[in-house]
């Protein structure tokens, strides 16, 4: 018999539908990334970027993220997007279920809790204010999205202290310095 892990029970727990895709209002806009062509190519190529490796750790080959990104959109428990800004694609986010994420066991998380990472593909779009100015909208638009929502969590690396001062503008408090497997993070809350 397999034993049962921690995930296995938050995910037992958690009673929710797939996170939602956001809709945004101009001019931002939120799709989701495809697992082929045009987007598994952009999400490969953010990924491998200096800065988004450093705290990411996901410079995976492009068959891996075609993989990756093909497995999120065949479950319920993330939704991997890409954000456009005046029609240009900026940001690469994944959408969570908190409850079904090893966060979890971090927090108590209920089942309509929403984690989000965020990720500024391009380094020459890095400290523009792009994160702060899309938080608030992002944050309004999964509410709406999902109305038994009541938190949207976010866990930065604490070295990542430029995303940690953008998402602290863009209206999420810090809750909480916690561990998980690949990182010391900090809990992030954005409350309803």
């Amino acid at each position: 018999m397999k034993p049962v892990s921690h995930l296995d029970s938050y995910r037992r727990q958690a009673t929710a539908g797939a996170p939602p895709i956001p809709e945004l209002n101009a001019p931002w806009e939120a799709r989701v990334a495809r697992p082929d062509g045009y987007d598994l190519h952009l999400v490969h190529r953010w990924n491998q970027a200096p800065h988004v490796a450093a705290f990411w750790r996901q410079a995976w080959t492009l068959p891996r993220w075609e993989d990756e990104l093909r497995g999120q959109l065949g479950g319920d428990d993330v939704r991997p997007v890409v954000v456009g800004w005046h029609g240009r694609p900026v940001i690469y986010a994944e959408v969570y279920r908190a409850a079904r994420d090893v966060v979890a066991g971090c927090y108590r998380a209920r089942p309509h809790d929403l984690g989000l990472r965020l990720a500024v593909g391009e380094l020459a779009m890095t400290d523009q204010g792009l994160v702060r100015a899309l938080l608030p909208h992002l944050a309004d638009a999964l509410f709406e999205a999902d109305p038994h929502c009541t938190r949207i969590v976010m866990e930065p690396d604490v070295r990542n202290t430029r995303a940690i001062r953008s998402f602290e503008a863009g209206g999420f408090v810090i809750a909480d310095e916690i561990m998980l497997p690949n990182k010391v993070a900090l809990l992030m809350v954005c409350k309803r």
